[in-house]
């Protein structure tokens, strides 16, 4: 595996969730550097099949040799089209890493990070048309402020949107380095590094449209999922963990609970954890950016 390109946080457990049956067919709809799917593939047999999703051309490049493996160039809100397209109609389990690889933080001219100066890019695919600084110098106020508020739980949404806009028209944002300019009056030197971490996840939300590809997927693992298969997930902010802990546990992401006519509930998943499993700091020790992680397992009912 190339482990500049992503280290899994908990790796170990997230595989143990999917309960690996050696003739099953297993998929990782977060490919990346491939770690989860080499720890899948350990488990397979001969028979194993194991499908790997990723909306990145970059992933492709850590494809793995292997008959049992296929490697599938698309975003996984794509997954029941394409599982029908390789002919399988229901699978024994899935895995999802909903982090940004490190690969991306660290190649600056992808503009995921603040640390470097670089173009205002943040597109998983580099063929889509949005990009960062088309949404900064385009979008309205209101749309940038909403943005803010629901993507980065940003106190100061309306604020931020302002300066932008203003600036905008004096002169277009296209780098990094200048959206932080921007945005000092706002924050404090003590808060800076934690903010501007929130400001770039909103715009990275935005750009590649994370919750709603989130929410498809998930809806559409109930279809594919066998009975008794398992469907683990990695999240990392409190958005998508919520998103993830109400549909585990009620099969809709408000988190209300439905009954039928009997008054049992409906929930077509089992969550097998109450509470998520989250890196010891022994593992957070040696790969600091686990520490967000959070992992949630279920099973198809």
């Amino acid at each position: 595996m190339n482990n500049l390109y992503h280290i899994p946080a908990l790796l170990h457990q997230t595989v143990e969730g999917l309960n690996i049956q050696p003739d099953g067919t297993y998929v990782d709809v977060t490919f990346g550097g491939g770690g989860h799917s080499r720890a899948i593939l350990q488990q397979l047999g001969t028979e194993g099949r194991l499908l790997a999703f990723d909306r990145d051309a970059e992933a492709a490049q850590n494809a793995i040799s292997d008959p049992r493996f296929t490697f599938v160039h698309s975003n996984f809100k794509f997954l029941k089209n394409f599982l029908r397209y390789h002919n399988i109609e229901k699978v024994d389990g899935i895995v999802a890493d909903l982090g940004v690889s490190f690969h991306h933080f660290d190649s600056a001219e992808r503009g995921f990070s603040f640390r470097f100066n670089a173009p205002l890019d943040m597109r998983m695919n580099q063929k889509s048309d949005l990009t960062a600084a088309c949404i900064l110098n385009t979008y309205a106020e209101e749309a940038l402020a909403d943005m803010f508020y629901c993507y980065g739980e940003l106190r100061q949404a309306r604020r931020i949107a302002q300066l932008i806009v203003n600036e905008r028209v004096k002169r277009k944002i296209t780098n990094t380095q200048h959206l932080i300019e921007i945005l000092q009056p706002v924050f404090s030197k003590e808060k800076s590094k934690k903010e501007l971490m929130l400001v770039f996840q909103a715009i990275r939300i935005e750009v590649n449209d994370e919750l709603s590809a989130l929410k498809s997927f998930l809806q559409q693992t109930i279809d594919v999922l066998k009975q008794r298969g398992r469907l683990s997930v990695l999240t990392y902010h409190s958005l998508e963990d919520r998103l993830v802990k109400n549909f585990f546990r009620t099969g809709n992401f408000e988190g209300q609970q439905q009954k039928d006519f009997y008054g049992n509930l409906i929930a077509p998943l089992k969550p097998l954890n109450t509470k998520p499993i989250m890196p010891t700091e022994k593992e957070i020790e040696s790969n600091p950016r686990a520490r967000s992680a959070k992992l949630r397992t279920a099973e198809k009912i």
